[in-house]
């Protein structure tokens, strides 16, 4: 046994300075030049565009796909009657002894009542390649478009679409006339390209989960009534023509002399558009560096408007501790809008029902891993949901840590309420994720928990999903940090976005950059925590004197193994922290705290047991306890401390 603790520390950092060679994975790319004009009496709108198309892989494409998401807002849809289905579920009763159904409660089964002026609805019309009409075949919420002359390797083409669309009532993300009287939340607008990679087409029709698209740039021009405020993706091209606070300072925008009035919004390797709009939208605006954040939202009372201030104030202040922790916002504008059925990422804006700042700092970091990173939500949800929620809980912190306090925005009983928790939480990591946590020990508890590989709309519940993607992947993060140690995650995330930003990575993407960063073997953590749903249990067993020294029996109960922390406190009031590498990774993390630490041999994966020594005395002993940091997610951590009897 040797005191590794220093060497450890030593051989890590010696990874952190190994180059990384940039991934080699090739992307398509569009360009879209969107043009629409939309109807706010009939909710209708009619629109053209002109799309330049780059087939950068390896393949001959003999037919392409778009997405014709509103098509799900009709009764009878895959959306509806999938809600439905899931509706069926029931989780026992509340306290009024009502059921308790596994169905989303914006959805429910509401798109089978809807109405022929309620329902949404895309129609393309045509598709032309140099004026020769393709041949298309509708799938509900997918177009299957067969060439007339294949798309080969390495070229590019250009199509002009033509398409009709009615804005649907909302019910889930996108749509009209929301709870909070937002007129129009316009995501999923437009016939979008399905995204082609190495995996081939990704024609996921629209049941309930989220996206994955083609990087590109866009030129969108979005005509309706003058008194709309628009909010959207993208840089305005007409500022000083549009107004709205939108104009350069001093700017005398001309009075509008027609009924409506054409926004037009350009955006670059972005690869989606959001846009809402609503006569009553108050636009704030405020410049950080070279970034603007906006923020729109309806007009209301003086409260209502302190609390939007309050996101932009609060977005100032935790933007550099993001930029440190996750890598550099690289857009040059941002806008909290609004709108929708609760908070919805999109490029460079989101959409939210309010200004409360955990659904704010969330769907920014989304910003992160949903747009710059761009993993396939169908396949990886939890690398989008996931780590955006372990995000949030970091800004989270920091911000009621460092500003919350401060903030001439939120009222004194807001202030006292985040004190206690600060002090609460102070320096813990668990704490800062202990609802993810919580939540993930409910699911594995449950019989409703599937892998994480499982396709994000083929979960048999909507509770297997969202405990899924948004809590056991958030912990996947916190749960390395503990294996490779805190310090070293902060490095893979930032490598992370270094590496793999505009380039839709993989689970197995992540994990190579961690260990390449860490200099361990970690493909067996994937393996067990995204590849199963085993579990982990570890308990203190005897604890014996042998050859005078203190022997410690642990066992492993649960299927999946992992490395342990073991801390010994004696009566003197010292401590001991035991550190027990798995045989699996080849590695140690370095040591973590002040504490002196012994690394011990490693554990076998295969055994169900491990002994390990002190030289203390039983009778000094005061308490043993496996994982002092509570970072281990294990279901039953009633076996993990053992106080020693006097």
């Amino acid at each position: 046994m040797a005191k590794a603790g220093s060497m450890a520390f030593l051989l890590c950092s010696v990874f952190y300075l190994v180059s990384i060679g940039q991934p080699d994975r090739w992307q398509q790319y569009i360009k879209y030049g969107i043009n629409v004009q939309l109807d706010v009496t009939t909710n209708r709108f009619s629109g053209t565009e002109q799309i330049d198309y780059w087939n950068n892989s390896p393949d001959t494409l003999n037919r392409i796909f778009f997405h014709l998401y509103w098509n799900a807002f009709q009764p009878n849809s895959s959306m509806d009657v999938r809600s439905r289905e899931l509706g069926k579920t029931s989780f026992g009763t509340d306290r009024q002894g009502n059921p308790i159904l596994d169905w989303d409660s914006r959805v429910k089964d509401r798109i089978s009542k809807l109405t022929d002026d309620q329902i949404g609805y895309q129609h393309v019309q045509s598709i032309k390649i140099n004026g020769v009409e393709q041949k298309l075949i509708g799938h509900e919420t997918i177009l299957e478009v067969k060439l007339s002359k294949p798309i080969l390797p390495k070229s590019k083409v250009s199509f002009d679409l033509v398409f009709e669309a009615q804005v649907p009532i909302q019910i889930r993300r996108s749509g009209r006339d929301n709870a909070e009287g937002i007129r129009y939340s316009m995501s999923q607008w437009y016939p979008k390209m399905v995204e082609y990679d190495y995996q081939g087409w990704n024609a996921n029709p629209y049941i309930a989960r989220e996206f994955y698209g083609v990087w590109g740039d866009y030129d969108v021009k979005i005509t309706l009534d003058k008194t709309y405020m628009v909010a959207a993706t993208g840089m305005l091209q007409n500022p000083n023509a549009i107004g709205f606070g939108y104009e350069d300072n001093g700017t005398k925008v001309p009075a509008i002399k027609s009924n409506t009035i054409t926004w037009n919004f350009k955006g670059e390797n972005i690869h989606d558009f959001v846009w809402a709009a609503d006569p009553d939208y108050i636009h704030l605006s405020k410049k950080i560096g070279d970034v603007v954040l906006n923020a729109f939202y309806k007009k209301g009372t003086k409260q209502t408007d302190s609390l939007w201030n309050n996101v932009l104030w609060s977005a100032e202040k935790v933007l550099p501790f993001i930029e440190k922790r996750f890598g550099k916002y690289p857009y040059p504008q941002y806008s909290f809008i609004q709108g929708g059925d609760g908070g919805m990422e999109y490029a460079m804006a989101t959409l939210l029902r309010g200004p409360g700042l955990g659904g704010v700092f969330h769907e920014w970091m989304h910003n992160w891993y949903q747009h710059l990173l761009g993993t396939n939500e169908s396949l990886f949800a939890w690398m989008d949901e996931g780590f955006t929620t372990y995000a949030e809980g970091e800004v989270t912190s920091y911000y009621n840590n460092n500003w919350a306090a401060v903030s001439p925005y939120t009222s004194n009983t807001t202030k006292a309420k985040i004190a206690a928790k600060n002090e609460k939480e102070k320096n813990s990591l668990p704490l800062r994720h202990a609802e993810s946590y919580a939540s993930y020990f409910d699911l594995a508890s449950s019989p409703y928990e599937e892998p994480l590989t499982t396709h994000a709309d083929h979960f048999n519940t909507n509770f297997g999903y969202s405990d899924a993607a948004y809590n056991k992947g958030s912990v996947f993060l916190s749960q390395l940090g503990y294996i490779v140690g805190d310090s070293v995650l902060d490095v893979i995330l930032h490598e992370y976005y270094n590496q793999w930003r505009f380039k839709h990575p993989n689970a197995n993407d992540f994990v190579r950059i961690a260990e390449k960063v860490s200099g361990m073997a970690l493909q067996w953590y994937k393996e067990y925590w995204v590849y199963s749903t085993k579990t982990i249990d570890y308990a203190i067993g005897n604890i014996d004197l042998v050859n005078n020294k203190t022997q410690v029996t642990l066992k492993r109960i649960g299927k999946m193994p992992m490395p342990i922390d073991v801390l010994l406190t004696f009566k003197d009031g010292t401590q001991e922290l035991h550190y027990i590498p798995l045989s699996l990774m080849y590695g140690a993390k370095p040591a973590e705290n002040n504490l002196p630490r012994t690394v011990e041999q490693e554990w076998k994966w295969t055994n169900p047991e491990y002994q390990f020594t002190t030289n203390r005395s039983i009778t000094e002993l005061k308490s043993i306890e496996i994982d002092p940091t509570k970072r281990l997610a294990e279901l039953n951590g009633n076996n993990n401390k053992l106080v020693v009897p006097n």
